[in-house]
Formats: C-alpha cells, sequence, structure tokens
C-alpha cells in the first residue's frame, strides 16, 4: 500500500513490519501546507508529534526583538515537536513551511498508547530523540567554539548534505529558497557578515554563487575550514 511504502522511506519507521506502520497510519493525519504557512507557533499549546512526508519546513526562534532565528530545515521524513512526546507543553518554537509540504500530525495520547505495545517503535523513536540531541550539542558547538568562516563551511555543507545535490564532477549543488537573512541565522551571525562570508569563499574558489543556488566547488576544501 501507498503509505505503507511512504512510511519505509522514513529512517525513524523503516525497519518496522508492516502491520505495525498500518497501526501508525490509522493514528495519523494528514495536513497540507501552502509554502509560508505557520504549522504551528512557539508558545501554542502542543498537540502532538509531526513527520515530513513532502515538501520542507524551517524550524525557528524568535528573538526579544521580533528577529527569527532559524534552527533547522527540514526535508521528507524528518520527525519534528517530538520533543512533546510524553510531555504535556507548549510548542518550544514555530514550524513554517518553505515550500508546499505535507505532514503527518500523531497525537501525543495516541502514540504514546502505540508504544506501550510497541519495543521497537519505542526504541526507533528513542534513537530519534538521540539524534536530535546530538545536533543541539553539536551547534552550540560549533557557536562557541568556531568563527563565522568555520560556522558558515560546516552549514553550507550540512545543507549541501541534506538538500543539495551531487553533480558529476563531484560538486555540490544548493537550491534552497534561503535568503541571505536565513542563511545568516542558520550559521548566528548577521546578514551582512554572512554576505561577506560567502564573497570571500567564492573569491578563494570553493564555492560560487547566484541568486538561485549555491554551489560547493571545493567540498574537501570547504570541510577543511571547519575542522
Amino acid at each position: 500500500m501507498d503509505f505503507i511504502q511512504q512510511l519505509k522511506k522514513m529512517p525513524v519507521f523503516a525497519d518496522l513490519p508492516d502491520a505495525q506502520l498500518k497501526d501508525l497510519y490509522q493514528i495519523t493525519t494528514e495536513r497540507k501546507y501552502r509554502k509560508g504557512s505557520v504549522i504551528f507557533l512557539e508558545g501554542e499549546q502542543g498537540e502532538g508529534f509531526h513527520y515530513l512526508q513532502s515538501g520542507k519546513v524551517k524550524i525557528v526562534k524568535m528573538t526579544d526583538d521580533g528577529r527569527e532565528h532559524i534552527i533547522n530545515i527540514l526535508s521528507p521524513g524528518d520527525l519534528f515537536a517530538e520533543v512533546l512526546l510524553f510531555n504535556n507543553r507548549d510548542y518550544p518554537a514555530t514550524a513554517i513551511a518553505v515550500e508546499d509540504s505535507k505532514v503527518g500530525v500523531i497525537k501525543n495520547t495516541d502514540l504514546e498508547r502505540l508504544i506501550l505495545g510497541n519495543n521497537l517503535l519505542a526504541l526507533q523513536l528513542i534513537k530519534a530523540l538521540s539524534q536530535r540531541l546530538l545536533f543541539a550539542q553539536q551547534k552550540i558547538k560549533n557557536l562557541a567554539l568556531h568563527d563565522v568562516t568555520a560556522r558558515t563551511a560546516e552549514t553550507l555543507l550540512r545543507l549541501g548534505t541534506e538538500h543539495g545535490r551531487i553533480l558529476t564532477n563531484g560538486q555540490i549543488e544548493i537550491t534552497l529558497d534561503l535568503s541571505r537573512q536565513d542563511l545568516a541565522s542558520l550559521v548566528g551571525t548577521t546578514r551582512e557578515t554572512v554576505t561577506r562570508t560567502l564573497s570571500s569563499l567564492k573569491k578563494d574558489k570553493i564555492i560560487d554563487f547566484d541568486i538561485h543556488k549555491i554551489t560547493i566547488i571545493e567540498p574537501n576544501k570547504l570541510k577543511r575550514l571547519f575542522q
């Protein structure tokens, strides 16, 4: 069945047997969002566990002065709002559709009830939560220990790995609809600083870019900037 094959493409569900995937699908509510639509707002009462079926979604925090700080950009198969699992709390960040997207939502009460009788599902979710914790720890480490050039290099390679495509010459093309402000938010700096850093990397022929895309010309050289 189509929904079983769709769930099998998601790492967190890939090892589950078809019967358990069917149980998951039966408690899933599917929602469609147009580009730019808010999926949920920071501070709203949490509804449940989300997973991205198609499209792209950004997770953002708002600063006290109203600026947007992008925490992560999600692709199909990624989980979000998973921190609400086993916790009756508000959403800790805002989720916005970067492009037309389809999202699966499972209420916490339904998922917790399913987990109680499914050790394999519980293990997969624990692994997913652990991966998200590692991501958060790495982001904190990068902000604390690396300069802007290193953080920009790490962010570009991560975007290339998660959202880019590898060209026949080994270069990586990133065509995400990201403004310079969006990229600066991911790096943890200002738009002006990230623009200067990109220009410097382009001058060194490590990357190239135009309005629509960023191309990583020398992935290994870019990687050495933050190692």
